[in-house]
């Protein structure tokens, strides 16, 4: 057990900075409001959830109907890809 929580604290301190940078927006990306906006101008009609994850904002929304899985990019709120939320 005291290995598993070494090797743990070992990955977390070695991964720490990119962790932190991947679930915290950076200084240059749009705000939510703003993401969510531009979103609503590619038909989202809902924004359910709105998240930083790996460099762009993760989400759920509806558009045409249709709960959706989005990515989008953080400094222009365009759509990289979306699919159907199962």
């Amino acid at each position: 057990m005291r290995r598993i929580t070494r090797l743990t604290l070992m990955v977390a301190l070695a991964l720490g900075p990119r962790v932190a940078f991947a679930e915290t927006p950076g200084a240059d990306w749009l705000t939510p409001a703003q993401t969510k906006q531009a979103l609503k101008a590619a038909g989202y009609s809902e924004i359910i959830k709105l998240e930083a994850d790996d460099g762009h904002w993760d989400g759920e929304g509806i558009k045409d109907g249709r709960r959706m899985k989005f990515d989008a990019d953080p400094r222009t709120g365009a759509v990289l890809g979306e699919v159907p939320a199962e």
